[in-house]
Formats: structure tokens, sequence, C-alpha cells
């Protein structure tokens, strides 16, 4: 099970890389229509948005691939990543909007239940579903703490 769950790792890292680099580069404009029209405050803030998405799947990627000791923290932020860009799978659905070869509407809406299955993928080949229980119980208990403090 362990290399199978290194290899779909690699995999998922080796493709959140090439994604980044596309952002950068040949694929921009798709790109640019996944951003949410209401985070669309100028054509300049637009591609901003698109650049640093992309830097941050380079780093997340490259992190898939390398960080083996950290693969929990970095399974578990690149699922988060994928629920903050959610919006934007939407924003193509709801506005129409046709990009990555997703003509039609139906085609947009199969995409959005992707991304629970991306979510997964990065939190189970990586152990990240521990992380993030890590993360909610430090919450909880700061949460509590503050109510004591109160």
């Amino acid at each position: 099970m362990n290399v199978i769950k290194t290899i779909l790792r690699l995999l998922l890292g080796a493709f959140m890389t090439y994604a980044g680099v596309s952002h950068l580069s040949f694929a921009r404009q798709e790109f640019v229509a996944q951003v949410p029209v209401w985070l669309q405050f100028s054509p300049g803030f637009t591609d901003f948005v698109v650049l640093v998405s992309g830097v941050v799947e380079i780093a997340l990627g490259l992190g898939m691939l390398l960080l083996t000791r950290h693969k929990g923290v970095v399974g578990a932020l690149l699922a988060l990543f994928y629920v903050a860009i959610f919006p934007g799978n939407i924003n193509q659905w709801v506005n129409h909007i046709s990009a990555f070869g997703l003509d039609t509407d139906q085609a947009r809406l199969v995409r959005l239940f992707f991304q629970p299955v991306l979510i997964a993928w990065a939190l189970w080949s990586t152990g990240g579903w521990l992380q993030l229980r890590k993360w909610g119980r430090s919450v909880r208990g700061r949460r509590d703490k503050d109510k004591e403090i109160k």
C-alpha cells in the first residue's frame, strides 16, 4: 500500500508542478478564465492572481515530490489549496466560461465533482488527514483556553 501511496503522491506532485508552470506560461489565458468574476478587480489583478496561484502550485507540487519528511503537511496544504480554488471552478460553470476544453455546462459540472477526488487524493497519498486532525485539535485547544481566560 505504501508503494501505491508513494506513486500517487509523486504523480500528483508532478501534475501540480506542471499545472503551476502552465499558469506562468502557455495556459495563462485559460487560467484567467478560472478567476471568479467577483475577484477580477482589474486585468492586472486577475493576471496577478493567476501568477500567484501558479507559484503556489509549483511550490506544492515540488513539496509533494521532494519533502517526503513533511509530506503530511504538504498534502494537507494542497487539500486546502484545492478548497480555496474551488470557487474558480464554480465560476466557470455558473458563468458558462469555456476553458481547458470544457465548452459545455455538462463538462464544467462534471469537473466540479473531480475536485473532492483531488482533495482526497492529496490527503490519502500523504497522510495529510492526520495533519488536518492535528491542526484541528490545536485550534480547539486554543479556543478552550480562550474560554477559560474569559
